[in-house]
């Protein structure tokens, strides 16, 4: 019946209509500009936090805008924005909260603090005045520290006729069963709670979001600041903070530290009792994360409270560290590390050997802690690439979040990967990237093995009865290094595995898993903004590296649909860019290139980076992109894809494979053109190819190019060349023009035009 209700409540409240809004706000703001909140205030300010609750932000904004400028009307002759109305708004409930709870109808409190920190969640800049910000402080220093620590609602001692007049105070409970022994807190318990017991709950619950929002803001009014008479004003609990501590002398927002110090200290104390209820132990995590990210506020406010503050935190990281199912709590504390570690002079390696270590090592596929880690490293990215060494030589464990998961993870790692790029890390991490979907399998490989016993080690059979061979794998230890080699936690082991081929066939029936292939379409974007990252930290010996990477792994990648030509797409794209900003690149790299280029199969099966490889060679091996490129250099390029272009224009494709398509055709005969116009004594050589591929098209049909169209688009290209040819100073011009050409300056230039349009029919499709 309870869930009906408030079911029914809900839906009340989201199908309100615009004119009932009206009317509510009108009669709302009649009420509150009242001295006094009466029944039917309370009753308003429910039905409001109701509507606010279930309704969306914008919609709520309207309503506090709407409700708040038909207030500021009646309170002042003039038109107020936005702003100035929920300032407004948050004033009267402010004036509600001052007044004694005796000059009120019960439970007033409990409803307006809540309603009021949430129009602050939502308008955060509508409280502005000082004065204001100085009388909440107050109101939650009573709250937190002075609520009462007896069990509210009354509870009988015993006895059949025992009636209300000899029912005696029953104190507050320890989650542990055992009485309270200091002040009430939100893990105290009981039958019943008093009021400012619920006001205690509703302030531990904003304190955080008052103290970062609010607390920094100057008070206006300095006297009120230094003047703490009007906490509760001749109430019993304002006669008890007076004598308690000598913190009463301390300003309020200094007061507000203080006690926040002590509530929170209190509450990591409550937390090492042993809860009888699996809920209770639920709560006593939350209001520890809660309570170190309070700590973590006040230390960065007041820093002579970090030196306070760390013998706790150290010591509940000692009692919570072994213990993964506290990982929600850690991670606040290694941000306290964070923050506070190098003011204290404290050793945090143990904490990121458990945050870059333990926690993606054994907790990958826990969801929340993946969200909550890469939030974490988001939010700290300077600090951790400057102040812990660690960070940077994680990512092979931290990847294993993306492995497991990829969609929900993978826009985290679009921020975080620049930041993983350096020189020592860039060529591991390159590797690494491209076995992700490796990985994928991999880790699901050992949670299925996790859920099986060793004594009854059974291979996991498929739907259809097969047994998985790579689960096999993983358990054999002939291939145990394999996987483990994947499975590291930090960089630094080496690049790459040494028997990758083996892997891929060990992994071949995981390409169709659904974790593996939503693994392998995030891998692209990634590599794509790695090599746009490393361009920046990288010198010329690295880049060099890396071309030779991209070549020896586009031949060495797991064979996923769709995936190698994804990757070999992207390898084109950026070994163009890396050629074009270092060409010397070519020549350091000319022995690499040459054989990739020298090797026929690619044509048929890589025909991607084949065709960008030919292109980079005809265009910067060349004297003028480098002095080291010799005559000789030329003449061994020119041989070997002259080789290749007469091999695969003189027969038929190999079984099984396609004709090549005609762009690797015409690079070919591109970059012959291109070498010969460098080295004229070749010259004689490819106009005699170029002759004989016009004759021996005009014969019909051919077996390398089964497309008529493609036939004469590739026979133009070679007359066109041919043509050029005849002119060798021509060809030079055209063929490698100097840099004034290729970089225009177009406000001076007048006589690149033509030049340039005779290229645009040799750059790469």
């Amino acid at each position: 019946m309870y869930a009906h209700s408030s079911e029914s409540l809900i839906k009340q409240a989201r199908e309100i209509q615009e004119s009932e809004l009206q009317k509510f706000h009108s009669r709302l703001g009649k009420l509150l500009q009242g001295k006094e909140l009466g029944h039917e205030a309370v009753d308003s300010l429910q039905r409001l936090h109701i509507i606010l609750s279930a309704t969306k932000y914008t919609r709520t904004s309207r309503c506090c805008f709407q409700m708040t400028q038909s207030m500021s009307r009646k309170l002042k002759p003039q038109q107020a924005g936005s702003r100035a109305d929920l300032s407004s708004l948050c004033a009267q409930l402010l004036r509600s909260l001052e007044s004694r709870q005796s000059e009120g109808p019960a439970n007033s409190l409990t409803h307006t603090l809540p309603i009021l920190n949430t129009i602050l969640t939502h308008s955060p800049d509508c409280l502005t005045e000082g004065n204001h910000v100085t009388l909440l402080s107050k109101k939650l220093v009573d709250w937190l520290r002075y609520a009462s620590i007896t069990q509210g609602g009354g509870v009988p001692s015993g006895g059949f006729f025992t009636g209300p007049r000899s029912r005696q105070p029953v104190p507050t409970a320890e989650l542990d069963g055992t009485v309270s022994g200091d002040f009430f807190t939100v893990l105290c318990v009981g039958q019943g709670f008093t009021e400012d017991q619920w006001m205690n709950v509703y302030s531990f619950s904003m304190l955080r979001h008052w103290l970062l929002t609010y607390h920094s803001v100057s008070n206006g009014n300095n006297t009120a600041d230094t003047d703490d008479r009007s906490e509760v004003d001749g109430s019993v609990v304002s006669m008890v903070s007076a004598t308690s501590s000598s913190s009463r002398l301390l300003p309020p927002k200094e007061r507000l530290r203080e006690k926040a110090f002590q509530y929170c200290q209190r509450l990591i104390e409550q937390s090492d009792r042993k809860a009888h209820k699996r809920t209770d132990t639920d709560l006593q995590k939350a209001c520890l994360v809660e309570a170190v990210c309070i700590l973590d506020c006040v230390c960065g406010e007041d820093a002579s409270l970090v030196y306070r503050t760390f013998p706790c935190i150290k010591a509940l990281f000692g009692r919570l560290s072994s213990d993964l199912s506290f990982a929600r709590v850690l991670l606040p504390i290694a941000q306290f590390y964070l923050n506070h570690g190098e003011m204290a002079a404290v050793d945090c390696e143990c904490v990121w050997k458990l945050v870059f270590g333990r926690f993606p090592a054994e907790l990958f596929n826990n969801q929340f802690l993946a969200h909550e880690l890469l939030r974490f490293l988001r939010l700290n990215l300077e600090s951790l690439q400057l102040r812990v060494p660690q960070y940077s030589h994680s990512f092979p464990n931290l990847l294993k979040f993306l492995a497991w998961d990829s969609p929900a993870v993978v826009d985290d790692f679009v921020d975080l990967l620049p930041s993983l790029v350096t020189a020592g890390t860039a060529v591991e991490l390159l590797h690494t990237l491209l076995d992700l979907p490796c990985l994928s399998a991999t880790l699901v490989l050992q949670v299925r093995c996790s859920h099986t016993s060793e004594s009854t080690c059974l291979p996991i059979s498929e739907p259809g009865g097969r047994g998985l061979l790579s689960l096999d794998a993983f358990r054999s230890q002939s291939f145990r290094g394999l996987f483990l080699f994947l499975l590291r936690g930090e960089a630094g082991s080496g690049d790459t595995i040494d028997r990758l081929s083996t892997l891929h066939e060990l992994l071949a029936e995981t390409a169709d898993w659904s974790r593996v292939v939503q693994c392998a379409q995030t891998v692209p974007v990634l590599l794509h903004i790695f090599f746009n990252t490393v361009i920046a930290v990288a010198d010329e010996k690295l880049l060099a590296h890396l071309v030779q990477v991209m070549l020896e792994r586009s031949s060495l990648l797991l064979n996923i649909p769709k995936y190698n030509k994804e990757i070999h797409r992207v390898f084109s794209s950026h070994l163009l860019r890396l050629c074009k900003l270092h060409p010397s690149l070519v020549v350091d790299q000319s022995h690499e290139l040459l054989e990739f280029a020298g090797a026929t199969a690619k044509v048929y099966s890589k025909e991607e980076i084949y065709t960008h490889v030919v292109w980079v060679l005809g265009e910067y091996l060349s004297v003028s992109c480098d002095s080291r490129c010799s005559v000789k250099l030329i003449t061994s390029c020119f041989e070997t894809l002259e080789a290749v272009l007469f091999e695969i224009t003189s027969s038929a494709p190999p079984p099984g494979a396609d004709c090549p398509v005609p762009r690797v055709v015409t690079s070919l005969m591109s970059a012959l053109a291109k070498l010969a116009s460098r080295s004229h004594d070749l010259i004689p050589r490819v106009s005699l190819f170029l002759s004989k591929l016009r004759t021996v098209t005009r014969g019909g049909p051919v077996a390398w190019c089964s497309d008529e169209e493609d036939l004469v688009a590739i026979v133009t290209r070679g007359e066109e060349l041919w043509s050029l040819l005849k002119a060798p100073g021509v060809a030079q011009s055209v063929l490698t023009p100097p840099a004034l050409v290729t970089s225009p300056q177009w406000h001076r230039d007048t006589n690149v035009a033509m030049l340039l349009r005779l290229r645009l029919g040799l750059a790469p499709m």
